[in-house]
């Protein structure tokens, strides 16, 4: 029969004869450059070892064997007897024949498959590579994103820190000119006892003499000179008709009330 000539023949060729019967059966017992070809194609698999069980029916995806001469059955090594002849045994160098031809084919075959691995190592390299760039960008691009982020955050910080400190120093001249307008005076009287009152920046210094004689309670009622100590000054009739501005009482002063005559 043509699959035990086959299977001699595969196992001739070093492939074990678990292997062969299997490549055989489900190559559809086709001939052996099939069961080869399938033998290159699944020498890897993790199965190829475990005993085989021949299918039930039909053998799946195996193809109708061809209708005319195959090369094997050329060669006078594994073809179909016609009915009424007997198989003619291969001759010692049919058979290295053969076996050279069958090593051909698989030095090709192990050839393709190299070189088609080959091709799917460098696409899977080119993947790799393009993924890993893919992934690089994807980082820069967060890393900006990241240090855009916090350029603008100290930004603003900045122009907050700025703002705040321009509404402090508006604060401080809005505090300024508002001092700037009145004048917290203080008068010491003869007997110690003081005398407290904001004046306006503008009044005269007629205004302070005034508010003492009306609201002194120190019992005195002779006239009297208003006084600063440092500087020392005494205030004459002349600088009574001087707004306090304009004497340097403002914001803040203290005046002494002294007898005239012991000034």
């Amino acid at each position: 029969m043509m699959e035990n000539t086959a299977l001699e023949s595969l196992i001739e060729m070093g492939f074990p004869q678990n292997r062969a019967e299997k490549a055989l059966a489900l190559t559809g017992n086709q001939g052996i450059e099939q069961a080869m070809d399938w033998l290159v194609e699944h020498e890897n698999d993790p199965n190829l070892d475990e005993p085989f069980a021949a299918p039930q029916g039909p053998v799946p995806d195996a193809e109708e064997s061809p209708k005319g001469p195959t090369p094997d059955s050329e060669q006078g090594g594994s073809g179909e007897v016609a009915e009424g002849e007997t198989q003619r045994p291969l001759t010692e160098e049919e058979k290295q024949e053969q076996t050279k031809r069958m090593m051909e084919l698989i030095y090709q075959k192990q050839k393709e498959r190299e070189e088609r691995e080959k091709r799917e190592t460098i696409e899977r390299e080119k993947q790799r590579r393009k993924q890993g760039q893919e992934l690089l960008l994807i980082r820069q691009k967060l890393q900006e994103d990241e240090m855009k982020k916090l350029a603008e955050e100290r930004r603003r910080e900045k122009l907050e820190e700025k703002l705040a400190k321009q509404r402090v120093r508006e604060k401080i001249e809005r505090d300024k000119a508002e001092r700037a307008k009145k004048c917290s005076g203080q008068v010491r009287l003869l007997d110690g006892t003081s005398l407290t009152h904001t004046f306006k920046a503008k009044e005269q210094l007629a205004a302070v003499r005034l508010y003492v004689e009306l609201n002194r309670k120190d019992g005195g009622e002779d006239p009297f000179h208003l006084l600063t100590s440092f500087p020392r000054r005494v205030f004459t009739e002349e600088d009574m008709e001087k707004p306090l501005q304009e004497l340097g009482l403002v914001p803040s002063a203290v005046l002494i009330v002294a007898k005239k005559g012991n000034s």
